[in-house]
């Protein structure tokens, strides 16, 4: 099974990022180098329901890439929460997923005081779920 390593200041920083929107879904990218995770962009969410689901604000997508370029940055992962969901990809988040080379990272509020984590990678409507490594 393929391996994803988060470091975890990463994590810290997208649970705190959840936990601050308890009942909207956070989204966000990940920049690193040579497959490393390093760095954690939160995105503002744009749904109209984000209670729901999420969708990056365009403007803001484009300057977190455009960023990440400029610090000579690939995206290595997408992230955002479920609020009441399990950490499991929904069929909106199949439909949607448009980058097969990234981790997709999805964090679940659904349990009081347990907040869940995990990783995939997304391809063709199909989600593998891959071992998430904190490091």
């Amino acid at each position: 099974m393929e391996t994803f390593e988060l470091p975890r200041p990463l994590v810290n920083t997208i649970l705190s990022q959840a936990q601050q929107s308890p009942d909207n879904e956070i989204c966000g990218l990940i920049g690193g180098r040579d497959g490393r995770a390093e760095h954690c962009y939160p995105v503002d969410n744009a749904a109209l329901d984000q209670a729901r689901r999420f969708q990056m604000d365009p403007r803001e997508q484009i300057e977190t890439m455009r960023q990440m370029r400029d610090n000579d940055e690939a995206l290595i992962a997408i992230y955002h929460s479920h609020p009441r969901a399990p950490a499991l990809p929904s069929e909106t988040d199949l439909a949607e997923a448009s980058y097969p080379e990234a981790v997709y990272l999805i964090i679940s509020l659904n349990i009081v005081g347990v907040l869940e984590m995990a990783a995939f990678r997304i391809k063709d409507n199909q989600a593998n779920e891959i071992a998430l490594q904190l490091a």
